[in-house]
């Protein structure tokens, strides 16, 4: 099925990142039934004590895999690798819950697979259509970093916890603070990985493997026609 997409790609590199993205959306399945206040007792304005899920400080992980993964394989193939976490994803995430008697292992399962797919597409969508147009090397994943975790966080907390009251609250706060974390510790995370992979590997961090760039063809230089020198009259 994603033979295609994976033409030409290092089977282990893609088997890695598949794990990867397993482990870190397991993970932090089981981390988001763990909530708490950040500031206990405090009452801020609009935040109250910023009640939160533990999974706000593993699940950008997941936004900077993805980027890195368009950077190291392409568009193309990094949704190949999406796709194919996403089953594997959902079912380590529900196995781990039912092992713990969560009663939501099976409703957090289904937002888990459908805020991971449609956060990560979107992920990769604005990646790369930032990546096209501009060449310094944080800005495609700080912005998809943004978009794909706001998309992300409110889907899944909609989708697996609605109407509980402490929705609304706790998807605001863990979006903002996976947006912070993103920005702070794991896109400074990503370059430094990046440059590690280049100097190692020879991935270019300036190239998609999506792009074929082609050098404009030189015009050919016409050459001007030679101006006739008028004859000079013989002196008589």
């Amino acid at each position: 099925m994603f033979t295609k997409l994976l033409e030409g790609v290092d089977k282990t590199l893609v088997r890695n990142l598949v794990i990867l993205h397993t482990l870190v959306i397991a993970v932090s399945n089981y981390l988001v039934t763990i909530r708490f206040d950040l500031f206990p007792g405090a009452e801020l304005p609009l935040f109250g004590s910023f009640p939160l899920a533990a999974a706000a400080f593993t699940f950008p992980i997941v936004v900077i895999a993805t980027d890195l993964t368009v950077r190291m394989v392409g568009k193309q193939a990094g949704r190949a690798v999406v796709a194919m976490a996403i089953i594997p994803a959902i079912v380590a995430s529900v196995l781990v819950l039912l092992a713990l008697g969560d009663e939501h292992a099976y409703r957090v399962g289904l937002a888990s697979g459908t805020a991971y797919a449609v956060g990560t597409m979107l992920d990769v969508y604005v990646f790369q259509h930032i990546r096209e147009r501009m060449s310094a090397w944080w800005i495609a994943p700080a912005v998809s970093t943004i978009a794909a975790n706001i998309i992300d966080t409110y889907a899944f907390f909609y989708t697996a916890f609605y109407p509980a009251p402490w929705v609304g609250p706790v998807a605001f706060n863990n979006t903002l603070t996976k947006i912070v974390v993103g920005l702070i510790v794991f896109l400074p995370a990503y370059g430094l990985l990046l440059k590690y992979l280049k100097d190692k590997f020879g991935v270019d961090a300036l190239v998609l493997k999506d792009e074929v760039v082609e050098k404009p063809k030189a015009k050919a230089k016409v050459k001007a026609p030679a101006k006739k020198t008028p004859a000079k009259k013989k002196s008589k």
